[in-house]
């Protein structure tokens, strides 16, 4: 049997002084009743206190602190003592964290192994102790990274079916809304009209919820200035205090000072919906805590908190005080349509967590959940510190409230979708504009390069087969330098669209959009050019 070859230690035993000098923890007791014998030096610094002499079998797990990696007290038949005198040879058990009495926690593998005397009967187990703590936590680091990689894979992968899904919804929504304000505009039967207004109402209500999904996708609106969550933060608290149920206490404790470079809107919406979640996750009432504060680079990372890279984070919690949220369910929080709540009556319902998660990771943070103290949920947003300030970028003339003159302007319509070809010429044509169309990019800038002369104006798709948005743009001003273009997606204003607004694009109009806004902007550039004038 494995250990015979062990000869029991005895109270001269001479080898106690190189057992000190060990870098192991060494812990030796009697069997079977398991009265504590010797232990060294590393045992002590190890354990965090000196070896107790006073417990014995099946006493060892209170008074020592162990548990196991899921926080519970360690069973005490499953400790090395108890299972090398049931087994009868040496175990190696590596799931062990001691909780220290300085409240200090080291993660611990103990190899045990039996000692016989001549006879085969065990008199004493000697127990090593090796703190494994750096491994320990580098393996989980190692795990939590593959997790998050594997979350981010499943989100992104989330994020492009939405927003593929969006951007075909938002064309539909672009004919439906374009159609309905053409016909309203010559209809003379008020029933008839009535119905046409709720089209497009309903058109409206439909491009909010795209908009929701293009926000989940990291594609929303994204306008980029130095923003203050601490000026939101005290805002929001402030607007949610005076009409927040008297029973849910608003805290706050806002102490950055620095800002974030990104889209005010956005991120206000962040906060908005973050409160939100919270309030309702306290139905009975409760503590809503709303925080804000600076982590400098070389300042210790939060409490339980994802790896941050070394830099300057601003940091945004909001923490309830409800019953939080099932660890099997917190991965999916962030998935659109996903949600606790017991009824979505509202249009959008199950889209706020989604909507928050695409927001913060356009702007370049993380966003994780956090078990509140004692009980309840923390979310907590980490945005990069911005620094200098960033360009705004060209937002769109609000339709005038008067039907839009009709214009003699030439209009290029340069869109793949024939549905909202089709829309568009007929509503631009019904205006009086002369309108001439390309399926795509490579047809326009073949048809343009032989009819610029008769072109005052092109309506261009971002998103085409064969040529881009932009490379349809680059395409048209090298035959003409002053091409008046203006850019329509049913995606949103995101880098792309500012990479074309910057190379000289007039305008930019979001899928679904009002016939008015556009034919407007059209008159305005071909008036600009001095090409066309109104018709009288």
């Amino acid at each position: 049997m494995s250990g015979t070859s062990l000869k029991p230690i005895d109270g001269d035993d001479l080898g106690r002084g190189i057992a000190d000098a060990l870098p192991v923890g060494i812990w030796v007791a009697h069997a079977p009743s398991g009265e504590f014998l010797y232990a060294n030096q590393m045992f002590a610094e190890i354990m965090g206190q000196a070896a107790l002499s006073d417990v014995a079998a099946g006493e060892y797990s209170q008074p020592y602190g162990i548990f196991g990696k899921d926080g519970q007290r360690y069973p005490e038949d499953e400790l090395p003592f108890p299972r090398v005198l049931r087994e009868r040879k040496p175990v190696v058990i590596d799931d062990i964290v001691v909780h220290r009495p300085d409240g200090t926690r080291v993660h611990i593998r103990a190899q045990a192994r039996p000692v016989l005397n001549e006879a085969g009967t065990i008199v004493q187990v000697i127990v090593a102790f090796i703190d494994i703590t750096r491994e320990a936590e580098a393996e989980l680091a190692r795990a939590e990274s593959e997790e998050r990689l594997r979350q981010a894979q499943r989100m992104e992968s989330i994020g492009r079916l939405a927003g593929g899904v969006a951007h075909d919804f938002n064309n539909l929504l672009a004919a439906i809304g374009i159609l309905a304000s053409s016909l309203k505009r010559t209809e003379t039967d008020p029933s008839r009209r009535t119905a046409l207004e709720q089209i497009e109402q309903t058109t409206d209500s439909a491009a909010a919820l795209t908009r929701s999904l293009l926000g989940f996708a990291g594609q929303g609106r994204n306008l980029r200035r130095p923003v203050s969550l601490t000026e939101i933060v005290l805002r929001v608290a402030a607007l949610f205090a005076r009409t927040v149920d008297p029973r849910v206490s608003v805290q706050k404790e806002a102490t950055s000072r620095q800002f974030v470079v990104g889209d005010p809107t956005q991120i206000e919406q962040v906060v908005l919906n973050l409160v939100v979640n919270g309030r309702d996750a306290m139905p009975e009432g409760g503590v809503l805590a709303i925080r804000t504060y600076d982590l400098e680079p070389d300042a210790p990372r939060p409490r339980g908190g994802k790896w941050l890279p070394r830099g300057k984070w601003l940091i945004l919690e909001v923490e309830d005080s409800g019953t939080g949220i099932d660890p099997a369910i917190r991965h999916r929080v962030f998935e659109p349509y996903f949600t606790t709540k017991q009824a979505m009556t509202q249009p959008g319902a199950g889209l706020g967590l989604a909507t928050v998660y695409g927001i913060v990771e356009a702007h370049g943070g993380t966003i994780e959940l956090l078990d509140g103290e004692p009980k309840g949920t923390i979310v907590r947003v980490a945005f990069p510190v911005g620094s200098g300030m960033m360009r705004l970028v060209p937002s769109d003339k609000p339709a005038p409230a008067e039907d839009v003159p009709q214009s003699p302007a030439r209009v290029l319509v340069v869109e793949d979708d024939a549905l909202v070809r089709s829309a568009l010429r007929r509503g631009l044509t019904d205006l009086g504009f002369v309108v001439t169309t390309a399926n795509d990019g490579q047809e326009a800038s073949e048809l343009f390069a032989t009819q610029h002369g008769s072109i005052d104006v092109v309506l261009m798709d971002m998103s085409m087969p064969r040529m881009n948005g932009r490379a349809t743009f680059e395409a048209l001003k090298r035959i003409d330098p002053d091409v008046r273009a203006v850019l329509m997606t049913g995606h949103a204003l995101n880098e792309d669209a500012q990479a074309i607004l910057d190379l000289g694009v007039r305008a930019f109009f979001e899928k679904p959009f009002g016939l008015r806004a556009v034919a407007a902007k059209l008159s305005e550039l071909a008036r600009e050019r001095g090409l066309v004038r109104d018709a009288p």
